[in-house]
């Protein structure tokens, strides 16, 4: 774990799952903004610890970069001992996902393997990691939880069954987390994102690159993430009076597809 700062926050913690250059780290910036305390996780620590430090600097808040491995139970665990060992998780973002090959692969080739990590990675990874937050959340009455979707979400596609399903089964998984847990005070919502996320925008973001979020038969304009996690921060700070389950969030250009 790395901080850049050496007070706490007054507010909870916002703990940011599947951090990459684009919406993972634009996430993580908004909530430091906004006087959160971060836990940024991801695979690679090297990268992770690179944008705690940059995170920490521009924002003048506290980020802690932790080694997160979403298809292993035993890796989850070890990371959230750190997480709650900041304080309390007032908001979980689950944004991880495998990467696939963007060209589409004939089902009868796809290896065991590859299916089972994409699974793990979309669905039994949120599932082990909301499973981490939600006592804290429950006890106190408050809490936000959101999963990052995609077009895949909603859609079965021919030669991505791998990412589909797991997808599918994130959103299924956020609608029964929902029932079961917003009336005791947890808000929990499903964010699909339609479109292809680029780099943020501005002089200052010019040099960022970043891999971006899967977007398998969706439109081919660039979504900055920036914009996105102001989403993001929308539903985290809705009155519970009305609160919002899924979101979908597309380019201007965006052509409606109906099933």
């Amino acid at each position: 774990m790395r901080s850049m700062a050496s007070t706490a926050s007054p507010k909870g913690i916002a703990a940011i799952v599947g951090v990459g250059p684009k919406l993972g780290r634009s996430i993580a910036r908004k909530f430091a903004h906004e006087g959160y305390t971060v836990a940024i996780l991801a695979r690679d620590l090297g990268r992770l610890s690179r944008f705690a430090d940059e995170i920490a600097r521009e924002e003048k808040s506290q980020v802690f970069a932790i080694r997160i491995d979403c298809s292993d139970s035993r890796s989850v665990r070890e990371a959230f001992e750190g997480v709650l060992s900041l304080g309390f998780v007032e908001i979980l973002v689950y944004n991880a996902y495998q990467s696939i090959p963007w060209l589409p692969t004939n089902f009868t080739d796809i290896r065991i393997d590859s299916f089972e990590k994409s699974m793990a990675v979309s669905s039994l990874g949120a599932f082990l990691c909301a499973q981490q937050v939600l006592p804290g959340m429950i006890d106190r009455g408050k809490g936000t939880i959101l999963f990052t979707g995609c077009s895949a979400s909603l859609n079965g596609i021919a030669g991505f069954s791998e990412l589909c399903c797991g997808k599918f089964a994130l959103r299924a998984l956020s609608q029964c987390l929902a029932r079961e847990f917003q009336p005791l005070g947890v808000h929990i919502a499903h964010v699909i994102i339609d479109g292809v996320v680029g780099p943020p925008r501005g002089p200052s973001n010019s040099q960022r690159t970043s891999i971006g979020e899967q977007n398998i038969g969706g439109s081919t304009n660039t979504m900055d993430p920036d914009s996105l996690a102001q989403t993001y921060w929308h539903l985290h700070v809705q009155d519970r009076s009305a609160w919002t389950q899924e979101i979908d969030l597309h380019p201007s250009n965006f052509i409606p597809r109906f099933s």
